[in-house]
């Protein structure tokens, strides 16, 4: 296994966290692994969701997606007091 060192880590971040270690209910050490893990692996997991919806609607460009006519004028928001 590798070592890495960070250096000049800002202190907000590492109380931030050791925090967010402590509620995951690992070491500092392990939460960085979970990070980084779950952040280099995203993009080998494939295609994120805005590129599935990309993917799905791509022939869609013959589809009219037009608004229907408003049969009201505009009114402002009513709030109850």
């Amino acid at each position: 296994m590798a070592v890495l060192t960070i250096r000049d880590f800002d202190e907000s971040l590492k109380a931030k966290l050791r925090i967010r270690a402590a509620e995951h209910g690992r070491s500092m050490e392990a939460e960085v692994r979970a990070i980084l893990a779950a952040v280099l692996t995203k993009s080998e997991s494939g295609p994120g969701m805005g590129t599935r919806v990309r993917q799905r609607f791509a022939d869609a460009d013959d589809v009219s997606f037009a608004l229907p006519q408003r049969t009201e004028p505009v009114r402002a928001a009513e709030f109850p007091e």
